[in-house]
């Protein structure tokens, strides 16, 4: 077949640059859009923050105006953005009083696990060697504390990084230095050496029976301990029922990931800040967005008299038609952002307000049984959004009530049909599945086939693989693993 070349037509969606970023800036939750918003302030001039205009009036929250064509070089078309004049936008909330102020969330400081394991190390009194061999070990335990690296590959990372020939010895040797740190169980390579490490400090400082027991069990039958043979462990050590009980007490108190009593992980972090919250208004919900991380932004008034300077002298010097373009280049993108904060918050109000429709009766109870079914579908028809954007909308964003503060995530749910033909959502099963194994016998556990049976009794049409599915979904173990004495 012979090639042949001609012209055809046809229509393509494609996104703008604009179109994608305004996707990206709805994704991001409130906890991140002040770094967004200073990046942008850093990066366009003519863009600034308004630190004395008053808040926004309520209709500030009503959809967004039409946005104005790029290619739009009328100097009255970025009057809207200018704060001083009426009509112009802003970014905050007047409903909501406390949450008014700088605009910066104080976040509790804390040292990380590894300045804290350095501190340490400047304690000790090391060779220079050591010092690296040591550095490089605390560089490679995890957030929970653990040393998941092997020691073979330390030396590698030695050699090759640092240029520091070592013996596995040594760094074995430095090994056992560190985990004489603080917290206790620092710098395991498994649960076991934890667990171990814990307990033998322990042994040290206090020497009780049971105590030196429990490291007998964990160092020599941890196997067996871990699969909740405790008959066999018993047999093989030669302890009575209250010995053994007493043994696993004091193995239930040791912590099996050392590193976030540490603050392995800055506090900031799990700082959550709600992006939305709703109040019991007598009887009905009313939702506030959150714009304490969302300044007041306008654009430049000095870009402004700029650019009307420029557009009155006209455009016969080529350097003033650079600078007039560039400028409204600034000005245009500064517009393009104000537009997008605006519209990302009109979008996430309206989002909020139809799962709270939906979800009526938990906002009021706080209820978790009151949750009806619903998926992204349910709120995209009641929207008139796409269900990516919902997606988006309900992706890392928190909801604060008066019953705690709420992922968006936790109201989606899929349905489950009961005896009687109704509709409930799994979250009503999966708190039925958590009172049942919290109320059953600890000595002989419930198994997945009776679970399904009890909840099949109670009228769920549930199978076994699915009771399995949201019990893993709960945390929870098998029946085996949560036998106790």
């Amino acid at each position: 077949m012979a090639l042949s070349q001609g012209l055809y037509q046809k229509l393509q969606q494609k996104l703008s640059p604009q179109q994608i970023q305004l996707m990206k800036l709805l994704q991001v939750p409130t906890a991140q859009l002040e770094e967004r918003i200073k990046e942008e302030l850093e990066d366009n001039p003519a863009l600034e923050l308004d630190p004395e205009s008053e808040s926004a009036s309520p209709e500030d929250e009503t959809a967004p105006e039409e946005s104005i064509d790029e290619g739009d070089t009328e100097v009255d078309a970025y009057d809207e953005y200018e704060v001083d004049d009426d009509g112009d936008y802003k970014t905050r909330e007047d409903a909501v009083p406390e949450l008014q102020g700088s605009g910066v969330i104080p976040h509790p400081s804390s040292a990380s696990l590894h300045d804290s394991l350095i501190e340490q190390l400047g304690l000790l009194q090391l060779e220079p060697a050591e010092v690296l061999i040591a550095e490089q070990v605390i560089g490679s335990i995890d957030d929970d504390g653990y040393l998941r690296r092997e020691t073979m590959s330390i030396v590698d990372d030695l050699a090759f990084k640092q240029n520091v020939v070592v013996e596995s010895e040594q760094v074995e040797a430095v090994i056992e230095k560190i985990q004489l740190f603080d917290p206790p169980g620092i710098a395991a390579r498994n649960v076991q050496e934890c667990l171990v490490l814990q307990l033998r400090r322990k042994v040290v400082r206090q020497g009780t029976s049971d105590l030196r027991n429990a490291l007998r069990i964990v160092e020599f039958h941890f196997e067996e301990f871990s699969k909740r043979h405790f008959e066999k462990v018993a047999r093989s050590l030669g302890l009575t029922d209250e010995q053994l009980r007493a043994s696993m007490d004091e193995i239930r108190r040791l912590n099996p990931r050392p590193g976030i009593l540490a603050g392995s992980i800055n506090k900031a972090e799990h700082y959550i800040i709600p992006d939305f919250i709703v109040y019991n208004n007598n009887g009905v919900p009313e939702l506030s967005l959150n714009h304490r991380n969302a300044p007041e932004l306008r654009i430049s008034s000095d870009y402004r008299d700029m650019l009307k300077d420029y557009e009155k002298k006209g455009k016969s010097d080529k350097k003033q038609k650079e600078a007039a373009t560039f400028i409204r280049q600034k000005i245009d993108a500064a517009k393009w952002f104000i537009d997008a904060i605006r519209q990302r918050q009109h979008t996430m109000m309206v989002t909020m307000q139809a799962i709270i429709e939906h979800q009526k009766n938990f906002f009021l109870s706080g209820d978790d049984s009151a949750l009806r079914p619903m998926i992204l579908k349910d709120i995209a028809e009641k929207t008139g959004l796409d269900i990516s954007t919902i997606s988006r909308v309900a992706n890392s964003k928190f909801v604060q009530t008066e019953f705690g503060s709420y992922r968006l995530k936790h109201f989606f749910s899929e349905s489950l049909s009961t005896d009687t033909g109704e509709e409930v959502s799994t979250h009503e099963v999966k708190n039925i599945l958590q009172e049942l194994i919290d109320g059953e016998d600890k000595r002989n556990p419930l198994s997945d086939d009776q679970l399904t049976d009890m909840l099949q009794e109670k009228g769920y049409n549930i199978a076994r693989r699915t009771v399995a599915k949201y019990r893993e979904l709960l945390e929870v173990p098998v029946a085996r693993l949560r036998k106790e004495l």
